[in-house]
Order: C-alpha cells, then structure tokens, then sequence
C-alpha cells in the first residue's frame, strides 16, 4: 500500500441534467385516469381528488397526480362553521398555495401581466406526486389536453412558456412560467398564448411539481374566449364539487405529457501514478512476510505490480470511499497510469 497527496488541480466538478418520464411504468403520457370512489363519496372528494393510472382497486394502482380547488374567498366549498361566513376547505387550500408559492398572506396570484381573477382569484392544482420525480419538472415538456362538449373549443391544449422567455419569473427562489394554448396552432392575444379576457391559462411551477389553472380563464366561452366552459361553481357555503370538473376535462382528452429532470452533481478526481512510483507491493508473493526482502531477484530492478483498487481517505488516514478498477493495470518503471475516479452525489 502506498499514499500519495492529492492536489487541488486533481479536483474537478461536474454536473449534468438527467431527464426521465413522470409517469408509472416509464410512460411518456398519461392515457388512462382513475379516481376513488370511496374519495369521490367522501368528505374531501370536493376539494381534493386523487388520480391514478390504473383501478385504484388493483395492486398495479399507483397515484399519479392530486387535483384541488382553491378560492380566496372560501366558495364553492361548505363552511367549516355556518356562524363564519367565507371560511372553507376552498379557502384553506388557497392559503396552502399562497404561503407555499408567494409567502406572503395578502398577495394574490397574477395570471399573465396582471389578471388577478377579481374578487374569488381561484385556481385548480395539479400536484405531481412525489413518487413520481426526483427533483423537479422538466420546462418545456408539459402537454396537458382539456376537453369540453359544451364550449366553442372541443379541446384545449396547454403547455408553459419556457420557450417563449429568456428568464421565469421567480417567488422567492421558486421558477414559474405561465401556461399558455399554443400547441394546438391556437394562439390569444398577439401570439403570447394567453386568453384575451382572462389573462393566462394559469402558472407552472417545476420545482415543487405544481400547475396551477387559472378557473377564469378556463370558464370563459365566449366566442374568443379561449376556454372550455369548465363551469366551475362558486356558490358560497356549497359543495361545488369543482376538482371533478377538471378531472372530467382531463380524462376525456386522454392525453397528459410530461417529464421530470435531476441535476447529478459529480466530483472527479485523477489519480496519477508517474513511473517511479507504485512499482513495489506488500503482497505476499511478491515480499517476504518473515524478512521483508523481494522473493523473486528479478523483481528487484524491474519489479511489476497489477493495482486493481484505488482509496481515497482523509488526512487522518480514514478511508472515505473505494473505487474499483474494471480491470488490473500492469504497473512499472516503463509505465505510468492514470485513473479517474467519478464521484456521484
């Protein structure tokens, strides 16, 4: 065994983006969609629903994304006290999202250049979940098809605008890009994607792994509107039922792309072995364990050694990571040698 110092040229970091898919099975889309009906039945179905790839009844059912409904003003859900107006499961999801996404109580979330949604400001998530990605959603990749029966658009295809712009926008150290029509060949206002009423189709958010619909913007059927006539419903103190609309619109398209990304972040450091050195071994073949002389003569002026193995340890001579050769390497004073050693983290 021999140590050699490594120095700080011998260091170099790495990093790389890795893409996979989001969805079960390594499925580019999303073609299937299965709810529970003990959810849709129950207490929260009208809030929140859970969606899956399979019958939720098999083992292959996985959970592929959540939808929920959030309303600033708490309608189009039943108060959680009939004696306090305004106070619901809607509104209460709005806070979630307004704390997770603006971190701040008494901002309001923007859809395009200022559309705000007036007084209720709603939306629909769409939350990835988190089995499904590593790290965060990939720009770009997103094809979300709504349909509707009942409005001037039979389909609505929805993708972001990462394409479109040179920086996101940022809350806080959050990314958000705009989601926009466009890869249907329809586009709103002047090419941007947006709708000319209601600003956005709402906000992607791909480092928590959220779409946010703008409800405006999906509810508007006017014959330029852009949306689907989702009809949401925002009667105060009501069960409105809403996130099975958008599941509705959803699954009668049949088609959701998207993928995920990861940054793996990788530290290499080179090992050089010059010609003088690691030439000799303590093997016990090749040194003799009761003497400590070279066995064999001929080894003593052209010795030959075959490293299989580099270790890295600390300045306390604490082993810290092993790296395995993928075959011995002859060694000698006529050779040198030279090993990279990748380390992923």
């Amino acid at each position: 065994m021999a140590f050699k110092r490594l120095d700080p040229e011998d260091f170099i970091v790495s990093s790389d983006s890795v893409t996979s898919t989001v969805w079960s099975n390594n499925s580019p889309s999303l073609n299937t969609y299965f709810s529970s009906s003990v959810q849709t039945e129950g207490t929260s179905g009208p809030y929140y629903l859970s969606v899956y790839q399979a019958d939720s009844l098999t083992d292959e059912a996985a959970v592929q994304f959540q939808i929920a409904y959030g309303n600033k003003n708490g309608n189009g859900g039943v108060n959680f006290d009939s004696s306090v107006d305004f106070v619901s499961p809607t509104t209460t999801i709005y806070g979630q999202y307004r704390t997770l996404v603006l971190e701040d109580e008494n901002a309001e979330f923007v859809f395009g250049d200022s559309f705000t949604g007036g007084a209720d400001n709603d939306f629909y998530a769409i939350s990835i979940e988190r089995a499904r990605y590593k790290q965060s959603l990939l720009p770009g990749s997103l094809n979300l098809i709504l349909s509707s029966s009942n409005s001037n658009l039979s389909e609505l295809h929805l993708t972001d605008d990462s394409n479109m712009v040179t920086l996101p926008t940022y809350y806080g150290t959050m990314r958000a890009y705009q989601l926009i029509s466009g890869s249907d060949g329809t586009s709103y206002d002047g090419g941007t994607g947006y709708t000319p009423n209601s600003g956005s189709y709402g906000l992607v958010l791909p480092d928590i792994a959220t779409i946010l619909l703008n409800a405006a913007a999906l509810d508007d059927n006017t014959s330029t509107g852009g949306g689907i006539n989702l009809d949401t419903d925002r009667t105060a103190d009501n069960f409105g039922d809403n996130p099975t609309k958008l599941y509705n619109a959803i699954s009668g398209s049949a088609e959701f792309e998207l993928n995920s990304q990861e940054t793996l972040t990788s530290d290499y450091v080179f090992i050089r072995a010059r010609n003088s050195e690691y030439n000799y071994t303590e093997n016990p073949s090749f040194i003799s364990g009761s003497t400590g002389e070279v066995i064999y003569p001929y080894f003593i002026n052209n010795p030959q050694t075959y490293p299989t193995t580099v270790g890295l340890y600390n300045d306390s001579n604490d082993l810290l990571a092993v790296a395995k050769l993928s075959r011995p390497i002859q060694k000698d004073f006529t050779k040198e040698a030279l090993v990279r050693v990748k380390l992923d983290f």
